[in-house]
């Protein structure tokens, strides 16, 4: 897939999320016979399916990149290795609850609003301390850094990361940019992008 190789020179040491969002199962195939072995989903209803018929492949990292809906914690509980989109203290306790014995424990990203924006979707810069203090309590879930979907904001996210950083947080993961702001995220420090439309074209189902 030259596509795939090309975002893979583009974003040097940066890890690729290769979202699949409305991707069929023949298209994911060929991103993971051409080395791609991390995948993000946007809706629990459309990445089961995928997530059951690509079990044969052993080493498929899944991320869960959407909002979370309270209903839908367990099945992303289950199927998921990552999930980038915690917000709420309701949201990690439940994913801790409902996170499988025989798993390890839930790879996780919380993200960011920033401009406390009522529209967008992320905790709170106020609300951030609690979160974080939750999280560090719940056995099942691994706090992995921040995560962010405004362009405006990776600046401001990455002086985030930094500070936890340096109150002895031991998070190396910071999820930033897309197909159309990948480039100016890793200029301010991203260490994973989720890219969609630039490695598969526009979306089909």
């Amino acid at each position: 897939m030259k596509n795939l190789t090309d975002v893979l020179t583009q974003i040097g040491s940066a890890k690729l999320i290769a979202v699949t969002k409305q991707q069929n199962i023949a298209t994911i195939e060929k991103a993971i016979h051409a080395g791609q072995l991390a995948f993000g989903e946007n809706y629990i209803q459309e990445a089961l399916p995928k997530i059951s018929a690509l079990k044969k492949y052993k080493n498929i990292e899944w991320h869960f990149i959407g909002v979370i809906q309270a209903n839908k914690t367990r099945a992303i509980a289950e199927h998921f290795d990552w999930v980038q989109t915690v917000d709420r203290i309701k949201i990690a306790e439940r994913l801790n609850a409902q996170r499988p014995a025989h798993l390890p424990p839930m790879q996780i990203c919380i993200e960011l609003n920033i401009s406390d924006d009522k529209n967008k979707s992320g905790v709170t810069l106020k609300n951030l301390p609690d979160l974080i203090g939750c999280i560090k309590k719940l056995p099942r879930l691994h706090w992995r850094g921040f995560m962010t979907m405004v362009t405006q904001d990776f600046a401001a996210c990455r002086e985030i990361f930094l500070q936890w950083q340096e109150k002895g947080y031991a998070i190396d993961t910071l999820s930033m940019g897309a197909s159309n702001d990948f480039v100016e995220a890793i200029a301010q420090g991203s260490t994973m992008v989720r890219i969609g439309t630039k490695i598969f074209g526009e979306r089909h189902t």
